[in-house]
């Protein structure tokens, strides 16, 4: 790890990712923030010359198609809007509120919220999926009760990665038992179980979710996004900018189609259903390409949640073209057609998957955003300060560089020594680091699944981090002072 004295940066160092947050937060231009961001740090590393550094900008934009992981989350996201453009034209949409409603599944705001949050939960596979999949069914029922699109997106988000973080039989949980494993952890799956419990941060984010559904006690801007839409219909605010256009989500059927839920929840089944099989499929390739022996472990080890996403939206996208050409809805050109309106609908949120890689990458890899900021912990320290420290820490790197799996890799490399020279608990210093890398994928602006949840819910991206920023932090300083509670009893 390099020092905060010899670190070729310094402070410097985190001036790109707070200016691209704070530029975002403040203009409401989220790809103008980025843009300069990512500038500022490459004429940063190119010794202040800024022809090298634009230049470099725009090469680093174009390498991020070189990993086919980034590539096939962005054409994740964009075949997205193909899916929910189908599922719309289909009637499926209406036909899924009248089922709902007529069933007494949902019979106001508050029990809607919570099919929202129970729908998100089940499908904790993969953090996108559930932003998606929850996204997808409730929008309609919250668009039909007045339900801002801002606390959609929260709820998509909440239950999302803390959910996910929560769950070893993920891919979250497979990388995180890899990182432990090259740690010198010689049970790392007894270790990530006892380190649940003291995940304060993904607990604490669900029981407030919990909380605010149930009793519609908001606080912040979200109060204030709440009475907008509850009083003057206004789902988003005057002069948003959804991360999916109207056109899409106002997709009429045709007329005389009729309304059947089962052309909305099929197809997302489908999607949900073919993630696991992805997920075994990559992860035994992964096993014979590694010449690993053939455990439930190492295929979790090995498996390729990108492709297992992607894979999963194409066959959704597919099945939903034959089910609806059987019933008559739909004929081949015309799910060609829908499908492209629907992915050009979301060509923007590619362009910003895009830029989000990018800084994530010169923050890792060029500035070493993380390694300078994870040097505040280096020393001595004394033994109740080492899980809320690491905790805050943490939360600092996912917020500033937006990702919670590079904070993992970054802060496990440190925590887990430090745990061991002082005598810390273990688990309770892990949790730590699990629930911190969650923060900053909760709520950063630059976060992929920030991202996908202001798509899934089609809110606009600032106004989502804005409103989700207040329940964020409120959990996170409950988080920190229990950590320091279980810091002085350990």
């Amino acid at each position: 790890m390099l020092g905060a004295v010899d670190h070729p940066f310094g402070l410097w160092s985190i001036v790109p990712p707070a200016l691209a947050i704070l530029l975002a937060i403040v203009t409401r231009q989220v790809f103008l923030s980025l843009a300069a961001g990512i500038a500022v740090g490459y004429v940063i590393v190119n010794d202040w010359n800024v022809a090298v550094g634009l230049v470099a900008t725009i090469d680093a934009c174009v390498e991020v198609f070189a990993q086919p992981g980034n590539t096939r989350t962005i054409l994740f996201s964009i075949m997205v809007g193909s899916l929910i453009a189908l599922i719309q034209r289909s009637g499926g949409v209406d036909g899924f509120v009248r089922f709902a409603q007529g069933a007494g599944i949902v019979r106001g705001r508050r029990s809607a919220g919570l099919l929202a949050m129970g729908v998100g939960m089940a499908t904790f596979i993969e953090s996108s999926i559930v932003c998606l999949v929850t996204g997808a069914v409730a929008r309609p029922i919250f668009d039909r009760l007045r339900i801002s699109r801002e606390k959609l997106a929260y709820v998509c988000d909440t239950v999302s990665a803390p959910t996910c973080v929560m769950i070893p039989l993920n891919g979250w949980g497979a990388f995180i038992l890899i990182q432990l494993a090259s740690h010198d952890i010689e049970q790392p799956v007894p270790l990530l179980i006892r380190a649940i419990p003291f995940n304060f941060y993904a607990i604490f984010s669900l029981i407030l979710l919990f909380t605010i559904l149930v009793t519609r006690w908001d606080f912040g801007p979200m109060r204030t996004a709440e009475r907008r839409a509850d009083c003057e219909g206004k789902l988003l605010r005057d002069g948003a900018r959804p991360m999916i256009s109207d056109e899409v989500l106002a997709l009429p059927p045709h007329e005389g189609t009729p309304r059947r839920a089962f052309n909305m929840i099929l197809p997302i089944a489908v999607m949900v259903a073919m993630v696991p099989v992805g997920l075994a499929y990559t992860g035994y390739r992964g096993c014979a390409d590694q010449e690993l022996p053939v455990t439930f472990w190492n295929v979790l080890g090995e498996c390729s949640g990108s492709t297992a996403v992607l894979w999963a939206v194409l066959t959704a996208v597919l099945f939903a073209g034959v089910l609806y050409r059987v019933q008559g809805i739909m004929k081949v050109r015309e799910w060609v057609d829908v499908c492209f309106k629907g992915a050009s609908a979301l060509v923007p949120l590619g362009v910003l998957m895009m830029m989000a890689f990018a800084i994530g990458e010169l923050c890792k890899t060029g500035l070493h955003t993380g390694d300078y900021v994870a040097s505040v912990i280096s020393g001595s320290l004394p033994l109740w300060a080492v899980a809320p420290l690491v905790f805050v820490v943490s939360c600092a790197i996912a917020f500033s560089t937006g990702t919670s799996w590079g904070t993992f890799a970054i802060m496990l490399a440190i925590a887990i020594p430090v745990a061991r020279t002082l005598g810390a608990p273990m688990p309770l210093v892990v949790a730590a680091v699990l629930g911190g890398g969650v923060f900053g994928d909760h709520c950063s602006p630059i976060s992929d699944t920030t991202i996908v949840s202001s798509m899934a819910s089609a809110s606009d991206h600032i106004d989502h981090v804005r409103t989700q920023l207040p329940y964020a932090l409120t959990a996170g300083m409950a988080a920190t002072l229990l950590y320091v509670v279980a810091g002085l009893l350990a």
